[in-house]
């Protein structure tokens, strides 16, 4: 994929927000529902616990809610919001119809189901809109895989949660944060992890494995390339928070150390579009990025997907953006 065009109009993140739905299902719990126990799920996910419970579009909106407060937006000014989901409220219409109205903006709002990766995706789909012509976009990764979980099945049940992650972007009179990006897809092995209208999900995990550690490391890597950067440079990597072996093993492709990796998936466990931008709050409120720091996006899921991008935090927000009839930044 191409590196962000000289001379296209760029954005940067304003405010974040995340969202968890407070019923906990901790490996303990999942003891008497399947033949596992916390130490072996520990040792095998990196995960020891998993939040349940909640809608899609109420955790939209709580995260996207938070989000926009912590930016200083008007509501009224936002031009879109693209909800990154594989699992809608409903078939029809898209969630973020309805989170559009929960939050009471009046803007273009579309779902983008491309799995784990789909926070990526809808990030760099964003970046589009701004570059023509939208001056603020509300980001959301949410997804409740509670519904399409079996927690009897231990090749899937010990995985997988709740939880929604949001971010603003706006308009900036310049390059902005995003210096280089890749959106990948291979279509051939989506019968590696997938899940039938009405039915749960079904994964191949040695399958996942073999293909996540590539994928992750080749789109990431097709990224750094784009932005005309290096692995080394990078002040954080955040991740999809899939499995701890995953993440290990895609950044020891990269050489890039664990230390320099956004994790949270203890606490969540896999919330597939969600987990990239809980990771990235998490990180954030704990100050782990400065102005000026190189992080990395990095992604795969279902599809099999997978997305990657670089941005430089704190990018300068240069001059107030103004359009008829919206009030300036």
């Amino acid at each position: 994929m191409p590196a962000t065009p000289s001379g296209a109009r760029g954005a940067i993140i304003t405010g974040w927000g995340t969202a968890l739905p407070d019923e906990i299902v901790t490996n303990v719990d999942l003891e008497s529902k399947m033949d596992t126990d916390d130490a072996w799920i520990r040792d095998r996910t990196g995960i020891a616990q998993r939040h349940v419970g909640g809608t899609t579009a109420g955790l939209s909106t709580e995260a996207g809610r938070a989000a926009i407060e912590m930016s200083g937006v008007d509501p009224a000014e936002i031009d879109a919001l693209v909800l990154a989901t594989t699992t809608p409220d409903r078939m029809v219409p898209a969630s973020a119809s309805t989170v559009q109205n929960m939050l009471g903006l009046s803007c273009g709002a579309f779902d983008v189901n491309a799995a784990c990766s789909g926070w990526v995706y809808a990030l760099v789909t964003a970046h589009g809109l701004i570059a023509m012509g939208s001056e603020k976009v509300l980001v959301i990764g949410t997804d409740t895989l509670d519904r399409i979980t079996d927690y009897t099945d231990r090749n899937t049940g010990i995985l997988f949660g709740n939880g929604s992650g949001a971010a603003l972007l706006e308009a900036v009179d310049g390059a902005g944060q995003m210096l280089g990006w890749d959106l990948d897809s291979l279509g051939e092995a989506e019968s590696a992890l997938f899940a039938e209208i009405g039915g749960f999900l079904q994964m191949e995990g040695r399958e996942v494995f073999r293909r996540a550690v590539r994928l992750m490391a080749d789109s990431a890597t097709k990224a750094l390339t784009s932005a005309g950067v290096s692995s080394d440079e990078l002040a954080l990597v955040v991740p999809h928070q899939a499995n701890i072996r995953i993440i290990s093993a895609s950044l020891e492709r990269l050489e890039i150390p664990m230390e320099k990796a956004a994790i949270v998936l203890d606490r969540t466990g896999n919330t597939s579009s969600a987990s990239v931008p809980l990771a990235l709050a998490d990180a954030l409120d704990a100050g782990r990025v400065g102005d000026g720091d190189l992080v990395l996006f990095v992604g795969f899921g279902a599809g099999m997907s997978a997305a990657s991008a670089v941005v430089r935090w704190g990018a300068d927000r240069g001059p107030a953006l103004e359009r008829p009839g919206r009030a300036g930044t």
